[in-house]
């Protein structure tokens, strides 16, 4: 929540204003996501007068210490949430770093895909604190994703379909 909210915003703070709308997506149990999003693009906004962006809200895939077996679940039910979102936004493009919140909207944005409704590309951004080992997020959507970007050499070794950009946030 707070670390990858900040991450991702960095992230952001680098993109041209063609990338407008901006649809973010969290958990909704997450109480200091949308605080940080709403000041970035209220500074956003003194430079470019048209961004438009949404807040949108999902239930939690999977707490911090959940059971794997329980998670499986709660993710099924994120899921549930997600295609209806994804289905409405029909996003270009998914931009994600590792919160679980974003493997089931990612897996909406495939199935749309698969359905020929829309192609979205995702591009995920493994967390500059994953030094050595991929985040569960990250180990699903190493496969699922169609750029996977990590921020430290040692990944790139691990994982050779990883594209290494070095530290980027």
């Amino acid at each position: 929540t707070g670390g990858h909210t900040t991450e991702i915003l960095r992230l952001l703070s680098c993109l041209s204003e063609s990338y407008s709308p901006r649809h973010y997506v969290f958990a909704d149990s997450d109480k200091m996501s949308e605080a940080k999003i709403c000041s970035f693009e209220q500074k956003r906004a003194e430079t470019f007068s048209n961004s438009q962006f949404t807040l949108d809200r999902i239930p939690r895939s999977r707490e911090v210490r959940q059971s794997w077996m329980s998670s499986v679940g709660t993710t099924l039910y994120s899921l549930l949430y997600s295609l209806p979102l994804t289905y409405r936004l029909k996003p270009d493009l998914i931009l994600c770093n590792g919160p679980g919140t974003c493997v089931p909207v990612c897996i909406a944005a495939l199935l749309l895909g698969l359905l020929r409704i829309k192609r979205a590309v995702i591009v995920y951004v493994e967390s500059i604190c994953r030094v050595e080992t991929l985040s569960l997020s990250g180990k699903i959507l190493y496969y699922l994703s169609d750029y996977f970007i990590v921020q430290w050499p040692e990944l790139k070794e691990k994982y050779p379909r990883s594209v290494y950009l070095g530290r980027i946030v």
